[in-house]
């Protein structure tokens, strides 16, 4: 029995053709960029979630900057990169429908 998932060279219905197009485009790119630069949110940034870039930006510079005053440096941009480390291995292991349902149709910024 074949348990692979199903490809779709069209979109299924329930997406419309730019939405779909869009998330198969996006989904590696922001998988990699999740894994290799997560700390800095640019993963959230290609996807198009600003707000959630800007909060993991500004948490792994202003919390580095505290740990550095309470000698736990770079503590701010450690969580950050787990945090995104998790999600861009979250992205590449989803179906495109699946990923196209969750982070372009539905706009789920975390997780």
């Amino acid at each position: 029995m074949d348990d692979t998932p199903p490809t779709f060279s069209t979109p299924p219905a329930q997406f419309n053709p730019q939405q779909f197009e869009e998330a198969k485009s996006k989904k590696v790119v922001a998988g990699v960029l999740g894994i290799l630069l997560g700390c800095l949110g640019v993963h959230k940034f290609v996807l198009g979630y600003t707000r959630a870039g800007i909060i993991m930006l500004a948490v792994s510079i202003v919390g580095s900057v505290l740990g550095c005053l309470i000698c736990l440096p770079y503590v701010g941009w450690a969580v950050m990169a787990i945090i995104g480390l998790v999600e861009g291995i979250n992205y590449l292991t989803k179906s495109d429908e699946e990923f196209c349902r969750v982070y372009i149709v539905n706009r789920r910024e975390w997780f």
